[in-house]
């Protein structure tokens, strides 16, 4: 499972699919200006989203 952790607070979070309770697994996506993202994936194809926030900045994943 990605846990993300913000490195300012400590605050950390698991996230899974409201569609089908995976654990949504980490990965990352280059946009078309060529920046690369951090996101979390749905295993069974169902979407994914940005990374979560914390103290107004971009929470890690440690794999």
């Amino acid at each position: 499972m990605a846990a993300y952790t913000c490195d300012k607070c400590g605050m950390s979070v698991n996230m899974t699919c409201g569609q089908c309770g995976q654990d949504l697994v980490h990965d990352t996506i280059t946009t078309d200006a060529g920046s690369t993202v951090a996101v979390s994936k749905c295993p069974e194809g169902h979407g994914m989203i940005k990374s979560p926030l914390c103290c107004a900045q971009d929470m890690a994943c440690a794999l």
